[in-house]
Formats: C-alpha cells, sequence, structure tokens
C-alpha cells in the first residue's frame, strides 16, 4: 500500500485536497481532526495531570489549554510528548486495517508533516501551496480568527518556500478550487503507479 502525507499551511487548501482525495476513493486519516477526538476522550486525564485545570466536564477546554502553552515552548513541547505518540499510533492502526483489507493507497493528512519529523511514516509527501496574501485572506476570513492568531499559529509551522522544497509534490492552490482539483485527478493517477515500501516498517509498530 502507498502512504502519501499531504501537508501545507494553514488556509493553504489541504483540507479542499483532502476531501477531492476521499471522493476518488482514497482513504484519509485527519490528524487534527483525531487531536480534537483525543481531547474528549482518551487525552484528557493525561492533558490534567500535565495540566491541572485546563480540563472541564470530561474534556479540554482549548482555550485553556492555549492560555497555558503559550509562550512557552517547553509547555508546549510537554503537550506535544502527550499528543504526538497518540496520534501516531493512531495513523499507523489506520494504515495497517486498511492494508489488511486490501487497500492499495490512503492518505494522511498532518498540518505540521515536516516539523514533527512524521515524513518517516509515509512513502511520500504533497504540499499544497498558495500565495502569502492569498493565504491570509482566506485565514483572516475565519469566524474568530484575528491578525495576531494567525500570525502565532503561522509561527509554528514551516515558511511555505521550505515546505515546497521539502516536498514530493506541490500543488497550486492560489486559483480556483477546480484548478487545484485538476492538479489531484493528475496526481492521483500517476501515484496509483507507484509501489509503497513503508508499510514493511510500520506493520511491526500496530497495537
Amino acid at each position: 500500500m502507498l502512504v502519501v502525507g499531504l501537508t501545507g499551511g494553514i488556509g493553504m487548501g489541504k483540507s479542499s485536497a483532502a476531501a477531492h482525495f476521499r471522493r476518488h476513493g482514497v482513504p484519509v486519516f485527519d490528524a487534527d481532526a483525531y487531536v480534537h477526538q483525543l481531547y474528549e476522550g482518551e487525552a484528557v486525564p493525561l492533558i490534567e495531570r500535565a495540566f491541572p485545570g485546563t480540563t472541564r466536564d470530561g474534556r479540554v477546554d482549548r482555550g485553556l489549554l492555549a492560555a497555558e502553552v503559550a509562550g512557552q515552548p517547553e509547555r508546549l513541547k510537554a503537550l506535544e510528548a502527550i499528543v504526538h505518540p497518540l496520534v501516531t499510533q493512531a495513523e499507523i492502526d489506520f494504515l495497517c486495517d486498511l492494508e489488511a483489507s486490501g487497500i492499495s493507497m490512503a492518505v494522511l493528512e498532518i498540518p505540521l508533516l515536516f516539523e514533527t519529523g512524521a515524513e518517516d511514516r509515509v512513502d511520500v509527501t504533497v504540499t499544497v501551496s498558495a500565495p502569502a496574501q492569498v493565504q491570509r485572506s482566506r485565514v483572516l476570513e475565519r469566524d474568530g480568527m484575528t491578525a495576531q492568531k494567525f500570525e502565532a499559529l503561522r509561527a509554528r509551522q514551516l515558511e511555505d518556500t521550505d515546505r515546497r522544497e521539502k516536498a514530493d509534490y506541490v500543488l497550486d492552490s492560489g486559483s480556483t478550487l477546480e484548478n487545484l482539483e485538476a492538479q489531484l485527478d493528475v496526481l492521483i493517477e500517476s501515484l496509483k503507479l507507484r509501489d509503497g515500501r513503508v508499510m514493511e516498517r510500520l506493520r511491526t509498530r500496530k497495537t
């Protein structure tokens, strides 16, 4: 099975790309969505123990937790040390189950793919990219988003130029959704011709 790592900065169109993979019948694991699940389940007692007072009614209060780690790199690393291993194991279990069912291609949608070393868990990497002014405009249109929040989020991510250099494939999402989807149609067909190797290593890590 071929494992594709899909990434891109905030507002670059990563979710739209993931949705198009799904329409082609390619299963996608959404790392961000899984973190939300963890914050309402398995990770709650672990985070409460490490960050007392940041959970409410059996779930993580994301605002309180964000305030707890804001501007404190060591605290952020402590949070990542809790969450990242849980996400990684869930990804591996997801991939192994798909492989066992005969699926030939799967996607891991990981916003911080290169930042967290997740490229070691995929066969090929794909990044979605748009001009900085397009990215900023898209993100600031979101409810509750401010320029300060946007800059803080972007500061945690690689520069787009660095991400483009690291990726095996770059998709331009700076114009229309139709253009992005046309690029994806071509990419998906080409990926179907590739063999995957990473599962040989990941199989041994399934719980």
